[in-house]
């Protein structure tokens, strides 16, 4: 009999549950309109890749937003509708002109910015087509927003973050903890066939077949998880 995987392990280990405790908290844009918020700490936090910053409103609450590059601490930031195009302000899209850089963008209205998140990020107003607004992604994909979705005006701090290579072991440990990831990370085919479904075999290769159904077992769960196609594309079928 085998030893249990490591997407059994991870149900009831320790080991692998995230340090909550050490987060500030989560990215929400205020829901509230025409006011002036005052910037009163940057906060670094272990499992966001752009700094936060503590937003405080003029009834005394205050709110985790991601920081926009040019941001500093005493800054006011706008909320509503009728704001300067300054970055940092939050605003609906149908009031944001086009070729405007923007991040933190809603994709449905209050549900706080869900798109554009991270590090340097940026989408782009592209278009404003009646009550919907054209939004070019990060990715590369244009997609249709409703007007009254809100967003963050200017581009995400911390861009380059990611470029700065983990110059020791200790570096990618600590990253992949506090985002309750495994670290080492080693390769199914690298193991014997008692630690893994693919281990084993006279050379490091996936011996059987790669994919499995949704409802496999967790101790056969690897590979492919029901993949919608896998192979070489061999042209449409007419």
């Amino acid at each position: 009999m085998g030893k249990r995987i490591r997407a059994q392990r991870k149900g009831s280990s320790p080991r692998y549950r995230v340090a909550s405790h050490r987060f500030p908290g989560a990215n929400t844009m205020p829901r509230v309109k025409d006011v002036v918020g005052e910037i009163t700490e940057l906060i670094h936090s272990p499992v966001h890749t752009a700094p936060l910053a503590r937003v405080k409103l003029p009834d005394g609450a205050t709110s985790l937003v991601v920081a926009t590059e040019g941001l500093s601490v005493g800054m006011n930031v706008a909320i509503g509708d009728n704001v300067a195009l300054r970055p940092g302000n939050i605003t609906t899209l149908a009031n944001i002109p086009e070729g405007t850089a923007i991040n933190n963008v809603e994709i449905r209205p209050g549900d706080g910015g869900k798109i554009a998140r991270t590090a340097g990020n940026s989408a782009v107003i592209e278009a404003h087509l009646g009550k919907k607004v054209r939004v070019r992604l990060p990715s590369g994909v244009a997609k249709d927003f409703v007007g009254t979705c809100r967003a963050t005006i200017g581009v995400l701090a911390g861009h380059g973050r990611g470029e700065m290579p983990l110059r020791t072991a200790g570096a990618a440990h600590y990253k992949a903890k506090a985002r309750g990831k495994l670290f080492p990370h080693v390769s199914g085919v690298a193991m014997n066939p008692v630690d893994h479904p693919h281990g084993g075999g006279n050379h490091q290769a996936v011996h059987g077949p790669n994919s499995v159904a949704r409802g496999t077992s967790p101790g056969a769960k690897v590979g492919h998880i029901a993949p919608s196609r896998t192979g070489r594309g061999r042209g449409k079928k007419i």
